[in-house]
Formats: structure tokens, sequence, C-alpha cells
């Protein structure tokens, strides 16, 4: 069984990049911005209503940077391989959410809403300088973010 994962690399005016801090059934984790794909649904569209629901952030989606090519095994079910799409997402509008500063920054009312979702997030901007592999967790966003990092610049 097959999970497909898509993900958005949105870097600011200011050469930062956007990562999400997420607390999930009591594990931590950081990554890019994203989730699952709905049956039915593209790519692009799958990470534009990702930003909208995660950001309330409309995106306009560019370029394609990578699909996965090796095999992952999902961290949640042993049964089901990973499958990550990744592409540039640019702001179409001010971010409203709340940045944080540091990783896994949450507020009373998250820590709140995790006792009945078990699942909350954050999301802060990385400096260029200090971004690489070590600033995410998921092996596919290590790669990716390796890519990213080796290509030497940041748009």
């Amino acid at each position: 069984m097959f999970t497909i994962r898509v993900y958005g690399i949105l870097i600011n005016e200011n050469n930062q990049v956007l990562v999400s801090d997420e607390k999930i059934r009591g594990d931590f984790f950081t990554k890019f911005p994203g989730g699952g794909l709905e049956f039915g649904e593209g790519t692009r569209d799958c990470l534009k209503r990702e930003f909208l629901e995660e950001m309330n952030l409309q995106v306009s989606i560019g370029e394609h940077i990578y699909t996965t090519d090796f095999y992952q095994m999902s961290a949640f079910n042993p049964s089901q391989q990973i499958l990550s799409i990744y592409y540039f997402a640019h702001a179409l509008e001010p971010i409203r959410v709340p940045i944080r500063s540091n990783p896994f920054e949450f507020d009373e009312a998250q820590h709140q809403l995790y006792e009945t979702t078990q699942e909350i997030e954050s999301f802060r901007f990385i400096d260029w300088a200090d971004f690489g592999e070590e600033a995410v967790t998921l092996p596919i966003d290590k790669v990716v973010a390796a890519m990213l990092k080796n290509n030497g610049n940041p748009v």
C-alpha cells in the first residue's frame, strides 16, 4: 500500500525556509509544510489545499523539485510505503498564522487541542545559512534539504 505526500518549499524574501514543527502521537517532527494526497486530487491542488488548511494561506505552486526515488516505509504504519513529491511554493498573500522563533513552540490552546487530536503544529522560518538536512526530521525531507543546499541558491 502506498501513501502519497506532497510538500512545499516556501522561501521568503529574506532567504528563509518555512518549516512545520509538529507533535504527533508523542513524537516530534520538523518537516516541510504539506500533507496527504486525497483521492481525485492532483498533486498541485493537494499542496494548495494543505497550505490553506494548515496556514490559511493562498499559494501558487512552482517548479517540481523532487519525487521519492527510493523505498521509504511509513513511520506510522509499517505496511505502507511513502512516496513524497516536492514543489516550490510561493505565498500570494502575507502569512497570518503565528510564526514562531523556536522549534516546537506551541501555545496553551495548541496544548489543549493536542489532548483530543494527538496532533499539533507550529511554523517558523530557518535562515538559509542555518538550513540543511539536519534542520528537518523525515528521511525524504533530508534528501530534499541536501539537494536544495547543494544547489547553493535558495530560489
